[in-house]
């Protein structure tokens, strides 16, 4: 593991454990085995080291929802793996996405608008996605696109919140659930 990967995962865990305010960089070079400049030599600030830890999965979130709605799988069958594999990405690595979504008001103020685009660009892509089969007929076009997706993604940031990795569910089958029914919240009214 390289030392921006531990200092990675120490701030992860400290962050998650203490919060971002109350964790020290102290703390965050002693978890990581690291020195103050193997810190610095990647980050320049704990706040950039924050907004590293949501970058990296918006990165890889990002890649993989490009990845599937660009198959050739049908509509519904590409938007219901996104809307999974988003759910299962940001459960196996929680901790992430709970530090980052409980401290994002912390973050300077270009970073907060850095990560607004990031994610609106992603949430863009999936929206178009359900507009397009709202055209199609393939979904109802009596709620809005935006609405469907704001909606959906508005309950995932909220994992954090109450998923617990010792629960009934694994993080597969909350995905499915989750995508289970926003697809069945698109099928269109019988006629």
């Amino acid at each position: 593991m390289t030392v921006r990967e531990k200092v990675v995962r120490a701030a992860v865990r400290l962050f998650a454990e203490k919060g971002f305010e109350a964790t020290t960089v102290r703390e965050i070079v002693e978890a990581a085995g690291v020195t103050k400049g193997g810190l610095y030599h990647y980050f320049e600030s704990k706040d950039d080291l924050l907004f590293e830890i949501y970058a990296a999965m918006l990165r890889m979130q990002t890649r993989r929802m490009v990845t599937i709605a660009e198959s050739d799988l049908p509509l519904p069958e590409r938007l219901h793996a996104i809307v999974a594999d988003v759910v299962v990405t940001s459960i196996a690595d929680l901790d992430a996405a709970t530090v980052f979504f409980q401290s994002f008001p912390l973050l300077e103020k270009s970073k907060q608008v850095q990560v607004r685009a990031e994610r609106r660009t992603y949430h863009e892509r999936v929206r178009d996605l359900v507009a397009e089969g709202q055209r199609s007929g393939l979904f109802r076009a009596d709620v809005p696109a935006d609405l469907v997706i704001n909606y959906h993604f508005g309950a995932i940031h909220r994992l954090g919140m109450w998923y617990h990795a010792d629960g009934e569910l694994s993080g597969e089958q909350v995905g499915t659930h989750f995508a289970d029914l926003m697809l069945r919240s698109l099928r269109p009214e019988p006629v």
